[in-house]
């Protein structure tokens, strides 16, 4: 194996064990002198597990939501497309939300389209509350909105909350979601 192939795991192994200190930043001087604190480290480390699998499936949902095939999905996790099928085909529970005068959802919608609808929701008033697999879910008002959707890796979060931005719900793995009002009056249809 060569330094070029070796160096990207050998920084994500770094980047996964300052995510571990993280959830318990006792850890690392307990380990020198704490029989209790290998059992903590299993358990932060099963943590951080566990929210690296739902982290990949996020990342295989976003994947066949921008037309990824599972036969090109499977290959790359190294399986066969059925194997990818059953693993990660089945749907995420989904709320429905009953349309008002007061609430919507936003449906369907890609991530190659969904920033476009709402764009045009957002002159009307509308403004995401809540998303999920090929919708949103929008709450009405008088003003206009803005959204923006950002990576879920970066900085930039800090910045755009600072701004006046607006969390909507969780991230949605590669995503982050924000909104915020415009001061401009809603149009009219």
């Amino acid at each position: 194996m060569t330094h070029e192939s070796s160096q990207p795991d050998e920084d994500l192994r770094a980047a996964l064990s300052r995510v571990v200190a993280v959830i318990d930043p006792t850890l690392a001087d307990r380990l020198e002198h704490d029989v209790e604190s290998y059992l903590d480290l299993i358990d932060a480390t099963q943590q951080a597990s566990k929210e690296i699998d739902r982290l990949l499936h996020a990342a295989v949902t976003s994947a066949r939501l921008a037309g990824a095939s599972w036969d090109r999905i499977g290959h790359r996790l190294g399986i066969s497309r059925q194997a990818a099928q059953q693993r990660f085909g089945r749907p995420a529970a989904r709320s429905e939300t009953i349309s008002t005068e007061a609430t919507r959802r936003l449906t369907p919608v890609t991530a190659f389209d969904e920033m476009e609808a709402l764009a045009e929701a957002g002159r009307h008033g509308w403004h995401s509350v809540g998303f999920g697999m090929y919708f949103h879910d929008l709450a009405r008002s008088e003003e206009q909105w803005e959204h923006r959707r950002v990576g879920a890796f970066g900085a930039r979060q800090k910045d755009l909350q600072h701004a006046g931005w607006q969390r909507i719900g969780s991230m949605w793995f590669p995503w982050a979601y924000y909104k915020r009002p415009t001061g401009r009056p809603a149009e009219t249809t």
